[in-house]
């Protein structure tokens, strides 16, 4: 089946010529018609799937058939947790509204506007000015907009939650729920992510109108080819271990996920004093900082960053060989984005797990929820000496999904 059974325009399939996109996905083949038609969708689908067109080709065909009015009025509202994911969904927007007609005294069909935290709030208020049709933001952000009065969300048509699961969680409940109180009752609801808890799930069907439920199961032609090692490493030795698998199997870019900012900035220290090109990736840093980082990572002028679950949703870096997790994820969801950020576009990856003995309990919870058949090996050299201490022992050193205060922060400061 092909695009043009979907029922999109004869603008957007000739973008998606353009683009070079052939075969819609099986998320696409069942969202789209049903996007199109009016209809909410809950979609879920593995990492590289082709979730954001799934939304963005149907958003886009109903409003480009939709008057351009001066000024502006927002008609769709896509949320999104990180700023690197709204700057990617804004720029696949951008991409196929240029290639829809317009009217000579306008630039374009529709006007797309991001925006996100860590930067000037100024110019994104003048970016407002005039109006736009399609908002790409954090809630933080957008909210903070809102109260400046610098746009409204009462003609909204559309909500897109992307990377839904963690705009519903508890991090971002009290934005979502102050962003939702604004929106008109009446409206279509696109939510998408690569996994849902159940209590999620729960959450998401309260807030949606008979949707139709696409989840894509991943079959064996589609599952990511992700190689998942896991490897036996007392944790003070850790960073000697990946020093010496990026020297060994000659590494040439790979991205290692830690579980917080001071580790971030450690790690990729100790990786430059053994004259390894690494740079640390976290919610603190500036959004300039950021931007440069993925910049250089992407053009393969930095081999390592060392990161923070900031860059474990929908950052989309071409070519990406290996994914390190050095400290294991809290969530065992978490574990499929971050190793998703490999294999993508039909490449094969790697990805490499460092158990200790007191994080093993918890490893050994990701292996069963996500029903892996992972051995844990070890590395000549790196033979654990540690033992798990008591507490870990007693209840297996496995945090609880309901985020403390530091988790409800370190999402507060990915916006």
């Amino acid at each position: 089946m092909s695009f043009s059974s979907l029922g999109l325009s004869p603008a957007l399939l000739r973008a998606l010529v353009a683009k070079e996109y052939v075969i819609p996905t099986p998320v696409q083949l069942e969202a789209i018609p049903a996007a199109i038609a009016g209809r909410d969708v809950l979609g879920s689908a593995q990492t590289g799937s082709g979730k954001t067109l799934a939304f963005v080709l149907p958003l886009l065909q109903r409003l480009q058939s939709v008057a351009s009015s001066q000024p502006r009025k927002v008609k769709a509202l896509i949320l999104v947790p990180t700023r690197e994911l709204a700057a990617q969904v804004g720029e696949t927007l951008r991409e196929f509204v240029a290639h829809l007609p317009h009217p000579p005294h306008l630039p374009s069909a529709l006007k797309v506007t991001v925006v996100f935290g860590g930067v000037s709030i100024n110019p994104q208020m003048l970016g407002l000015r005039g109006g736009t049709d399609i908002v790409v933001a954090t809630p933080g952000r957008l909210l903070d907009l809102i109260d400046h009065n610098a746009l409204k969300l009462t003609d909204v048509q559309t909500l897109v939650l992307d990377e839904a699961d963690r705009l519903l969680d508890l991090g971002f409940a009290d934005e979502l729920q102050r962003v939702m109180a604004l929106l008109p009752s009446k409206r279509q609801n696109l939510f998408f992510s690569a996994t849902f808890p159940r209590a999620v799930v729960a959450l998401a069907e309260a807030l949606l109108r008979d949707p139709l439920r696409v989840t894509i199961q991943a079959a064996p032609s589609t599952t990511p080819d992700i190689e998942q090692r896991a490897i036996w490493v007392d944790a003070p030795r850790r960073t000697q271990l990946l020093r010496h698998l990026i020297e060994q199997h000659a590494w040439k870019r790979l991205l290692v996920f830690v579980a917080t900012q001071h580790a971030s900035e450690i790690v990729a220290e100790k990786l430059r004093k053994a004259r390894i090109n690494a740079e640390p990736f976290h919610g603190e840093l500036s959004q300039g900082k950021r931007t440069q980082v993925l910049a250089d990572f992407k053009a393969s002028r930095l081999r390592v960053v060392v990161a923070t679950d900031v860059a474990s949703r929908g950052i989309d870096v071409a070519e990406l060989p290996v994914v390190v997790n050095f400290d294991l994820p809290r969530s065992t969801d978490d574990y499929t984005h971050r190793i998703g950020r490999t294999a993508r576009a039909g490449e094969s990856g790697v990805a490499v797990s460092f158990v200790s003995a007191a994080t093993e309990p918890h490893f050994w919870l990701i292996r069963k929820r996500q029903n892996l058949e992972i051995q844990i090996e070890t590395i000549d050299g790196f033979e654990p000496t540690e033992t798990a201490p008591a507490a870990s022992q007693n209840n297996g050193g496995i945090k609880g999904k309901r985020p403390n205060k530091k988790d409800k922060l370190r999402a507060a400061q990915s916006q």
